[in-house]
């Protein structure tokens, strides 16, 4: 079968396979715009609060109006004892409940330390982080002045008192993540692994179609064509759609999100293209394996939550089992997105991160050779029918 003839059946197929369309090209584009859009606001702001001032003084009043005062926090309820405002928060009308004990404004004078008690829902831990972060930023504030106002009466210059109110001034400086938000730290990895999943389930469900034609006794091309003409058309095809897909991502999303790219498209591109070819040998090898397209989606998904679980950038390595960690590094989204963030992300140069390229190019040729001798072997057992 000439190479020309096999890139037509191999066209057919896969432009005449409605799920294997829909996944491409509907999952790449929708998940575009779907996936980024809950992180749109990058943090969760104006959280509702229920405020218990058991003290009811000037000072607690003004902590009130502090608290109100931050982008994290609004007060949309009062409530005058904590059980009232702990059933606000059992009942979901508020996200936590903040409490101002009884005496603050009197041990504030005694140079004791009160203290202001938060309690919330930590399942729901943005939330929970961005309330506590507005109630310590406004108690930190009132603490500051009432120490600078203990130093002025006790005669230092108004100066010096703002300047040693603390031991030390702390001056955060993002490098990775300029404005601290979750689309800059999430969408540039979770895309690589749309492109990773999505390819990975077309062409597993390309051979899974391929495998339920053959029981039906259907005698399709891909019994009679040479492995490897018939791997290499495949890829080659699958490659020139996901490559157009990645400048979609890598292009356009990137700059629409305004995610920093800092490698040149030539070092993005020597870790695509081993990505894209192990994925999609990765692919051939799981659709020779099942016996149904559907098989490939439920295999795709289930395998997606603990894959981005593994692969380092949202739980560390080093407190992942030592197993997972092996199991992770054979599949192509580990190295890809590891290397690609760091080169694209964090402005590493590429000798930092080559060790990942070529682990990408071993999964190549590892994957590569399963699926030759698994379609090698289904064309014997075919013949020998």
């Amino acid at each position: 079968m000439s190479w020309l003839t096999l890139l037509r059946y191999e066209l057919k197929a896969i432009f005449s396979h409605k799920p294997l369309l829909l996944t491409v090209f509907g999952g790449v584009l929708l998940y575009s715009f779907l996936y980024p859009l809950p992180y749109s606001n990058q943090l969760p702001r104006q959280q509702e609060i229920v405020m218990v001032n058991l003290d009811d003084s000037q000072l607690s009043r003004q902590i009130e109006r502090m608290i109100e005062a931050t982008p994290q926090v609004t007060i949309t309820e009062h409530r005058y004892s904590i059980a009232a405002g702990k059933q606000l928060v059992i009942d979901n009308k508020v996200h936590g409940i903040v409490v101002i004990p009884p005496h603050f404004y009197r041990d504030l004078l005694l140079s004791q330390t009160p203290t202001i008690a938060y309690g919330g829902d930590a399942a729901y831990f943005l939330v929970y982080g961005t309330i506590v972060e507005g109630v310590a930023k406004a108690s930190g504030t009132l603490g500051a002045q009432a120490k600078v106002s203990r130093m002025l009466m006790s005669g230092e210059p108004i100066n010096l008192a703002s300047k040693q109110f603390t031991p030390f001034k702390l001056n955060m400086v993002p490098v990775f993540n300029p404005t601290m938000g979750y689309i800059h730290y999430v969408v540039p990895a979770v895309f690589v692994f749309i492109l990773h999943q999505t390819l990975l389930i077309a062409t597993a469900m390309l051979g899974g179609e391929q495998n339920q034609a053959q029981r039906k006794g259907i005698e399709g091309y891909w019994l009679t064509a040479s492995p490897l003409k018939l791997m290499l058309s495949r890829a080659s095809i699958l490659m020139a759609i996901y490559l157009l897909l990645t400048m979609f991502y890598f292009g356009f999303s990137f700059s629409y999100y305004q995610i920093n790219q800092l490698a040149d498209m030539a070092e993005v591109l020597m870790f695509i293209i081993p990505l894209l070819l192990s994925v999609i040998f990765f692919g051939m090898t799981i659709g020779q394996l099942i016996p149904r397209p559907e098989l490939a989606t439920v295999i795709g998904i289930v395998m997606s939550l603990p894959l981005i679980f593994s692969i380092g950038f949202i739980w560390p390595t080093s407190s992942i089992p030592t197993l997972i960690n092996v199991i992770a590094n054979f599949i192509p989204a580990t190295p890809a997105i590891n290397g690609l963030l760091r080169i694209n992300q964090m402005g590493a140069s590429f000798d930092q991160v080559v060790s990942l390229c070529i682990q990408l190019w071993g999964l190549v040729f590892i994957y590569a050779a399963t699926s030759y001798l698994l379609i090698t072997q289904s064309q014997k057992r075919a013949a020998a029918k």
